[in-house]
This record gives C-alpha cells, structure tokens and sequence, in this order.
C-alpha cells in the first residue's frame, strides 16, 4: 500500500476507535499515530507461544505448594474455593493480560502510553519484581541441579548417614525395625539438604550469611548460561527450547504417577490429600489461600504474558488461549498432588506413623527432603533421582524465560533507538545483573535470604501492581474500549461475564487478597531459625522498593506535564495513542512518517 493511503487509512481508523483520537488535551495538534511494520518479532508456530505460556505458569509451585495448600485447607473441600477464584479471579485476569498484550504489541512499560498514561510506573515495578524473583528463583534451580549431579551414583548419597556431613542426629529408618525416632532425629536426605547443599550449619542467620559457595556457584552460572543462549535472540529460540522444557516435566510427572501408585501405602496418602473437611470452608483463611494459589500459579501481573502474547498475531485468539492454558496449569497443579501424596503415604507405611506426620513439609523442604527421601528407597532409586531433578529443573526454567521475557521486552520496547538492534548485549547485560544479584541467595546461609525474598520481593507487591493494573483497565481505560479491542482482535465483544469480572469481582479478588494479608502479617521461620523484627523490616523495605515507584510516577507525570491540574489529569488519564503500533502487520500498512 502507498505511503500516502497508509496515512489516510491509519487517520481513519483513529477517528473511529475513540471518540477523541489522536488528539492531544486541547483537540487542536494531531497526535502522529505511529504504526509498525513487520519488524517486530513473532512466534514460528501457535505451539511455541502456548508451550512458553504453560511453561511460564506451570512452576515448581505447582508441584509444591498446591499439594501442600489443598491437604492444609480442608484436602478435596478446597477445591471449591480453588475452582471458583479460578473462575471468577484468576482466569479473567489472565485472559485480560493476554487480550492487552496481542492488541497493543509491546511490553509492561511501554504499553501504558496506549491504556493510562500516569500509571506507567506500573510497568517499571513489574520489572524490578521479576528482578526479584530471579535473585532467588534461579538459586532453587541450582539446588536441583546440584542435587541431579548427585544423583548420578549407584548409592544416593541421601540414602545413609555414613557421609563427612552425618552428625549423631542422623536417624535412617528404612529397611530398619526398632529405630527410636526423637525431635533431635533428622533424616539422611534432611542433612544432605541442609548440611552438604546449603551448609546451613555453618551460618547463625541474616547477621552472618557467610561465605558463597562455589559448588552452587557453578551450578548457577550453569543455569544462567543455558537462559542467556534460550533467550539471546528471541521468541524465535525460545520458542524452540520450551517444546523440551515445557513437555519433559509431563513425561516424568506421569512417570511418577504411576510408581507412585504401584508403592505400599500410597492410597493412604491419596485419602488424606483428597479427603473434604467441609467445616475448613467456614475459614477466611482457606479462601484467602485458594486466591493467593490461583493468583501466583496463573501469574498475572508478572508482565510475562504481556510479552509472550505481545509477539502474537494480531487476530490469534487469545480467548482460547487463556482458557486451553489455565485448564492445564489448575490440571498439573492437582495431579501433581497424587505424585507428592502417593510418596508421602509410602513414606507415613515405612515409617508406620501417619500421613500428617510425614506431610510437615512445604517449600523446598518439600522438594528437597521429603520427596528424595522416598525417592532414595525405592528400588531403580537413582533412576527416579535422576528424573525427578531433571523435571525441577526443566520445569523453573521456563519460568525463568518468562519472567526474564518481560524484562526484556518492557525495556527493549520502551528504549527502541538504544536497545532494539543490541538484544544479545541487553540479555547479557540483565543476566549478569541477575546472577550478581543472586550471590547472597548462594552464600551457606542463603536459604534465609531466598525465603525473604519470596515472601517479601513478590508477595503482596505483585497483588497490589495487579490490583492497580486491572483498576486502570476496567475502570480508567474503560470496560468499553476494552471490550472494542477485544472485538477487533477476535471478531466478537467479551460476554456480560467477563466484562463483570473485570470491572467488579477480579479488582475485588485482589483486593482481598491484600487486606487478608495485611491484616495478617507474616511470621517467618525456617528450620529452627526465627527471622528477628528488623529483618521483616527489611522484608518491607524491599517490597516496598518496587511498589514505591507507581506513586513516583504518577507525582512526576503530573508535575511535568503543563497546564492546570484539570487539564494535567485529563492528558494523564487518556491514553496517548488509540491505535498502537501494532495493526501493521494485519493491515500491511507501512510506517506513518
């Protein structure tokens, strides 16, 4: 199409998609609406964008927290809140993420110019919260890649307490009768854990982190080198690893499943995780946790499926997606509990105590102590090791790609004239941020520093941007233009549900969630170490560190912009541009000069 028609037909489409479009405060200087040519990327095949999607939302949380959380909230009770804040709170938002990313092309900072202006600052705390996360995410990596280097050997050295590391306190109990098991007694997997990977003995807590290990140091640099090369060019070798690290995890989760089936004692587990105590549904508390579940396992409000659905094409249907994706994250997420508790029900028969008093341990406890335990007294136990580290492993990387994904996109795409043609050097330059930024976390008593983080990097920060994201849309950006948007894309408005969801119940799912957990504030405590008062102030410090910049934002955007404080609310308020510099590639229209 000539230069001059592509002018007139963007011109036309402006007129039409807003009742001021193109225009700035006053109506009276055009707005130059800046379209976009075929140079962004975009994903080889559908199968690329919905593998990296799953892999993004399907994480280690979903094998460890989940089952952990349903068997805590009342076993096959919680399924009632799990599935209805899936419904009416998680999914919405995900399918909202999607439809925002595929409409506007471009990523979490850059994409506030086209909804509202002033709350750009959102953008710039998803960033540094995903810089977070990727401090501490990838040292749990590191530890699943130590424990896979381990596990080739013919003896797992978790398996006895005839090891360098052992103390007196070593109490093996399998294949044993008569063995006196008291509250000093810790199990081989336990002191391999904490005294050979982490050698948290060593450390008296935050004051005295010591030294960085080197082991866990390799392992990471390892890590961070596989990310670098799986994200240096793009969707484009991305997409190409995640059909190995997206699809591996459910190979061996099947595999699991059925050895887990097959050992004695397995259905016990499998009662105790499935059994409904429908008293625990009169709790606040369990509904508080079955938003927070679905909340961090869908991911929303990470910025990560901006990108992703930011290289999409511009009529790919992103409704589907979001339904397809979510089903299979909530599915793996409760499968994943019959492959825990079926262990854990083994473990409760070889012990002979019951399943409760096996299933104390959450987190990476969970992963690192209880289930190699189980795993190291099996017969083919090295096998099992080795597939079961493999999986971890696969299943944080992708994570990582996406968390580093919108990362990259958000500042890529707001510093086009710097960075769009220097992507390799701008991926090196943030893993190398990410792996001195992880140091502490690989320290002998990092453990503490990687609980902090989790709970106080991410935690209520991400809620909160989420809750201000979803504000901005529905309420700011308007259900209505929205609701154009989506129609545009996929041929159809969003239905009466969904425009409800985001208006009303999903900003009130977040919203609960925060108050919940303000009102509740956090006690933290690994193995024997209490965290003392001024580090759960340092714990708000951080959180507060990526929050702080929404409110900075929206005070500079107004101090900076003329005009009276009316006229500054109105610029900030309307989006900048009404069509982005996105629809080039479906209505091959050439660059606007």
């Amino acid at each position: 199409m000539p230069r001059q028609d592509s002018a007139v037909m963007a011109g036309s489409l402006t007129h039409h998609g807003s009742p001021n479009p193109g225009y700035n405060s006053n109506n009276a200087v055009p707005v130059p609406v800046i379209t976009q040519t075929d140079s962004r990327d975009k994903w080889s095949k559908k199968m690329d964008f919905l593998l990296s999607v799953i892999g993004f939302a399907v994480d280690l949380g979903n094998v460890w927290r989940f089952p952990y959380i349903c068997y805590q909230n009342g076993g096959g009770a919680f399924l009632i809140p799990y599935i209805l804040m899936a419904i009416f709170g998680g999914v919405p938002l995900f399918y909202m993420e999607l439809a925002l990313g595929q409409f506007h092309r471009t990523g979490a900072i850059s994409i506030w110019k086209h909804i509202c202006p002033i709350f750009k600052g959102i953008g710039y705390a998803i960033c540094i919260i995903a810089l977070y996360v990727s401090f501490y995410y990838n040292t749990i990596i590191a530890w699943a890649l130590f424990y896979f280097y381990s596990s080739f050997s013919s003896i797992l050295p978790w398996t006895n307490c005839d090891n360098v590391w052992n103390t007196p306190n070593c109490t093996n109990y399998f294949g044993k009768n008569n063995v006196t098991w008291t509250n000093s007694s810790r199990s081989p997997a336990e002191e391999f854990y904490t005294r050979n990977v982490l050698e948290i003995h060593k450390s008296s807590g935050l004051k005295n982190i010591g030294g960085v290990r080197w082991q866990l140091m390799l392992c990471l640099f390892l890590i961070f080198t596989i990310v670098y090369f799986s994200l240096w060019k793009g969707v484009k070798t991305s997409g190409k690893v995640v059909w190995v690290t997206a699809t591996l995890p459910y190979i061996v989760l099947f595999i699991l499943l059925i050895r887990g089936a097959t050992l004695p004692g397995a259905w016990r587990g499998v009662v105790f995780y499935l059994t409904p105590k429908w008293e625990k549904l009169l709790e606040t508390s369990v509904w508080v946790d079955a938003a927070a579940q679905i909340f961090f396992s869908l991911g929303p409000g990470f910025g990560v499926l901006l990108a992703l659905s930011s290289y999409n094409p511009f009529t790919n249907n992103c409704y589907r997606d979001a339904i397809v994706t979510s089903l299979v994250n909530c599915l793996t997420s409760f499968v994943s509990g019959f492959v825990i508790f079926t262990v854990l029900g083994y473990m409760a028969d070889m012990r002979k105590v019951k399943v409760e008093d096996v299933a104390r341990d959450k987190g990476p406890s969970l992963l690192f102590i209880t289930y190699p335990e189980a795993i190291a007294n099996m017969p083919g136990s090295t096998f099992f090791a080795i597939l079961f580290f493999v999986m971890m492993i696969t299943l944080g990387l992708d994570s990582t790609f996406g968390g580093l994904e919108a990362i990259i996109t958000a500042v890529l795409d707001e510093y086009p004239d710097y960075l769009s043609h220097r992507r390799e050097l701008s991926v090196l330059g943030l893993v190398v941020i990410c792996f001195l930024g992880s140091l502490s976390t690989l320290t002998n008593g990092g453990a503490y520093v990687v609980k902090l983080l989790e709970e106080f990097g991410v935690g209520c920060s991400i809620i909160a941007v989420g809750f201000l994201e979803a504000i901005a849309v529905s309420w700011f950006y308007g259900i209505k233009r929205f609701s154009s948007d989506v129609q545009a894309m996929l041929g159809k408005s969003p239905g009466l549900f969904w425009k409800v969801c985001w208006v009303a119940i999903s900003p009130a799912f977040l919203a609960y969630i925060i108050v919940s957990s303000l009102l509740k504030p956090p006690q933290l405590t690994l193995f024997d170490y209490e965290y003392p008062d001024w580090s759960i102030t340092v714990g708000y410090i951080i959180g507060f560190s990526s929050f702080m910049w929404i409110p900075i934002y929206i005070v500079y955007k107004l101090v900076w912009t003329p005009g009276s404080l009316k006229q500054r609310l109105v610029v900030c308020l309307r989006p900048e541009r009404t069509i982005p510099d996105i629809h080039a590639d479906s209505l091959n229209m050439a660059a606007v000069p």
